[in-house]
């Protein structure tokens, strides 16, 4: 039962961050609903939020997220990033935000190979 609360307060969670980050936040609804069904329900909320303070902030992720990350899979993460990073109100620091997505990236399929 807690693990299915979790997974469906985590995407309202994922959504609301995103907001807070960037108040004009919008996808088509096609688009949105395929991220819901495919990306958002393979990571959890405090990962989601540890992900965002990532690329968006200077917070390190943690290895317990890295995984996490890893099984949502590069594309996934790559377009919920860039839905955030074109925001007109980032879209001038994109390609920072997109390098430490990348790098982001790199740190955690070298923390799941070890593990």
């Amino acid at each position: 039962m807690a693990k299915f609360t979790s997974q469906v307060a985590m995407p309202f969670i994922f959504v609301a961050v995103v907001c807070a980050f960037v108040p004009v936040f919008s996808v088509n609804e096609s688009e949105a609903k395929s991220l819901w069904d495919t990306c958002l329900v393979k990571i959890s909320p405090h990962c989601a939020l540890n992900i965002v303070a990532v690329v968006f902030g200077n917070a390190t992720i943690n290895d317990s997220c890295c995984h996490d990350l890893v099984q949502e899979g590069k594309v996934c993460q790559d377009t919920l990033i860039r839905y955030i990073a074109d925001r007109p109100t980032l879209f001038a620091r994109e390609t920072l935000y997109l390098k430490k997505r990348d790098d982001m990236w790199n740190h955690c399929i070298a923390i799941s190979k070890t593990a």
